[in-house]
């Protein structure tokens, strides 16, 4: 603090004026910055409460994909399973067949299956447009070799029972596998849904982290800007009580001064009524003087 004992009253008064205009300054500033401070503060709370709520959601996202993904590879074993079966039950039919026909009906069964295994890679794992167009048209081709060689096949008539068995447990085999297949596509696009939503919330829970990252940085910026307001507020709050102390201190040692020059004067005055008092004695005493009644 700047000596101000030496400061004449005049430029004291004014050194004070100055001094608490500029502590009421530093106050006002003070208090808009934590006002400030408090309202990034709610803005972070509120940005981390909503990021709360999202994270709840995107782990509910996260934990249905899974399920669904389990359902979906149980549902692919058995679909699996059934056209292996049915793969093995066409083979024995083959071995059947290969004394008495050129294996035509192996090979339909064959194109059948290979038809359903490129319908299936189609709908179910992810390709670029040119792999796609490829697999499409070995769809097609096998297809056409399909029908033209059920169309041979229907020409022959000679079927054994044992052959005729075969057949409805290779449809049957193949109807459960293209219900099983069914759920596998179901699932399939249950469980993108829900990818697709748990990748989403992620990327916005990510953007609400950096913009709660960007409130706290700006709050603690601004409550430390705050506290060095009120650092420099108090100081000047030490300099107006300084200055105001020396004023009463000036004050009272006038007062003092003062009143040391009454009490002088009272016992003046006291000494100097006795002396009349005392004069006034004597000359009675000497009866130069008398009292009228």
């Amino acid at each position: 603090m700047d000596d101000i004992s030496s400061l004449p009253a005049k430029e004291l008064k004014e050194e004070l004026g100055k001094a608490e205009k500029k502590y009421q300054e530093l106050r006002a500033r003070r208090d808009e910055l934590n006002k400030k401070a408090n309202a990034l503060r709610e803005e972070r709370d509120m940005l981390n409460d909503e990021k709360g709520k999202l994270i709840e959601e995107m782990n509910k996202a996260r934990e249905m994909r899974d399920d669904l993904v389990k359902e979906m590879r149980e549902h692919k074993k058995k679909r699996n399973q059934y056209q292996e079966q049915g793969k093995q039950l066409i083979e024995a039919k083959r071995k059947h067949r290969e004394q008495k026909d050129d294996n035509i009906f192996f090979s339909v069964q064959q194109l059948r299956l290979d038809i359903r295994e490129l319908k299936q890679r189609q709908e179910t794992v992810p390709m670029s447009p040119k792999e796609e167009e490829q697999t499409i048209q070995r769809i097609q081709e096998k297809q056409k070799e399909y029908k033209k060689l059920q169309s041979e096949m229907e020409k022959q008539k000679k079927l054994e029972v044992d052959l005729d068995d075969l057949d409805a447990a290779i449809d049957e085999l193949f109807k459960k596998a293209d219900e099983e297949h069914e759920m596998v596509v179901t699932y399939h696009k249950k469980n993108q849904e829900y990818h697709e939503k748990y990748i989403k919330l992620v990327k916005e829970v990510s953007q609400l982290n950096s913009e709660s990252d960007v409130k706290h940085r700006k709050y603690i910026e601004t409550r430390q800007k705050a506290d060095e307001m009120h650092q420099k507020a108090m100081q000047m709050r030490g300099k107006v009580i300084g200055i105001k102390k020396e004023r009463r201190s000036r004050y009272k040692q006038k007062q003092d001064a003062i009143d040391e020059q009454n009490l002088k004067a009272r016992q003046l005055l006291e000494k100097q009524d006795e002396a009349i008092d005392d004069e006034i004695k004597k000359l009675k005493e000497q009866g130069k003087i008398s009292l009228g009644v």
